[in-house]
């Protein structure tokens, strides 16, 4: 099941780790991501915390932390070929991974149908 934020975010959770990356939807305001930075492992994120940093022929963007949590995991692949998130923004182009310090606050974000309303 997934669930996204306000500020294009999308989240899949899996056991207390969710998945974090960025939307179809935000991937084509941005255009052609050309530069990714993924946070640290280890990063002890707040929610609203600026965890990566995404630039396209268009602009740079902050990517926020979703929920608090720790780092656990990033997507060197997207690093390395930064067009990955356009191409596959809700599969391959995955930006980390991170334990969740509360997996009930999953609640507190939007659903898909919430999400395409927010968009509309």
């Amino acid at each position: 099941m997934l669930k996204f934020t306000e500020d294009h975010e999308w989240l899949k959770l899996e056991g207390d780790v969710a998945t974090v990356g960025i939307t179809t939807h935000a991937t084509e305001l941005l255009g052609d991501v050309v530069f990714v930075q993924l946070p640290d492992l280890g990063t002890k994120l707040n929610k609203g915390d600026g965890a990566a940093v995404v630039e396209s022929v268009k602009a740079a963007s902050d990517v926020y932390a979703p929920l608090a949590g720790e780092v656990v995991e990033i997507n060197q692949a997207i690093v390395d070929d930064p067009a990955t998130v356009n191409a596959d923004p809700q599969g391959k182009g995955w930006f980390f991974k991170l334990k969740l310090a509360d997996v009930a606050a999953m609640d507190g974000l939007m659903d898909e149908a919430s999400y395409m309303k927010h968009i509309g």
